[in-house]
């Protein structure tokens, strides 16, 4: 799963190569737009279009039917059962389309979220790094040290925190670029990124998981670490990135799905699709 979820990363790479040192705006209409244009496709290819026509003519003549005969309490209860009825019917043509698209949208989802979920560190700016064992694993008695790159301040000694099973560092970077610090563990190093003041759209990845199905589909960014080591997770605390627009700062999910709807409403009639 890592492997296939890797190289559907790099789809994105490239798709954001011409982008990256600008508004992250830019990426996010991109790939909003052509999500719309594939979920336009996927609708059209897997819905009974004939049958989605045909129910929404008739929700459109039973609301005619409810302005014709409103002041007939019994014509207008009948009309309005009819309507729900029609609205049911939708749903059942829907379903299908959107059962395919969940597939698509949540690997889209999951790679979007390392480009516009976090915010790269600050030249000088601290935060933490979180070690998290196995259960089982004594951080107290676990004999686990960091070797940073030369860029990396460990600004802290460890916090072992028994109760949660980690061990915390400060760290901070005092130069912009990608770096790496090693956790040493059993004699084994793990690898784990630190980005710092990065380019407007840069993939960043805040943790490191175990080896697993699950792990290995919702962070693909950086290979997963051996199940035969202590080590369950390394964690980076970036800032959470927001988009702004105007006054307000957006959440890139909100952004996301909205212009991807809106665009996918914009084409319809181009792509010949019944929605």
């Amino acid at each position: 799963m890592w492997t296939f979820n890797k190289f559907f990363g790099k789809i994105f790479d490239l798709l954001f190569i011409p982008f990256r040192s600008m508004n992250p705006w830019v990426g996010m209409v991109i790939v909003s737009f052509l999500t719309g244009l594939l979920m336009l496709v996927i609708f059209r290819y897997t819905s009974n279009q004939a049958g989605i026509k045909k129910v929404k003519n008739k929700i459109k003549a039973h609301l005619l039917e409810l302005r014709l005969y409103k002041d007939s309490l019994g014509l207008s209860m009948k009309a309005q059962g009819n309507i729900l009825l029609a609205n049911l019917k939708y749903l059942t043509h829907s379903f299908k389309p959107m059962l395919v698209m969940i597939v698509p949208v949540i690997l889209i989802l999951i790679q979007m979220n390392f480009w516009f979920g976090y915010e790269s560190l600050k030249p000088g700016e601290q935060t933490l790094l979180k070690v998290k064992l196995e259960e089982g694993y004594n951080p107290l008695q676990t004999d686990l040290v960091l070797e940073p790159d030369p860029e990396i301040v460990i600004e802290t000694p460890p916090l072992r925190i028994e109760e949660y099973c980690e061990i915390n560092w400060r760290i901070s970077s005092q130069k912009s670029g990608i770096y790496h610090v090693n956790v040493v563990v059993a004699g084994n190093k793990i690898s784990k990124t630190i980005a710092t003041n990065t380019k407007p759209l840069t993939k960043l990845s805040p943790i490191k998981h175990r080896k697993n199905f699950v792990n290995e589909l919702f962070y693909p960014v950086e290979s997963p670490i051996a199940k035969d080591l202590p080590v369950q997770s390394i964690e980076v605390l970036y800032p959470a990135k927001r988009l702004s627009f105007f006054r307000f700062d957006i959440h890139w999910l909100i952004a996301y799905f909205a212009l991807s709807i809106i665009f996918g409403f914009a084409f319809k009639g181009i792509f010949k699709v019944e929605i």
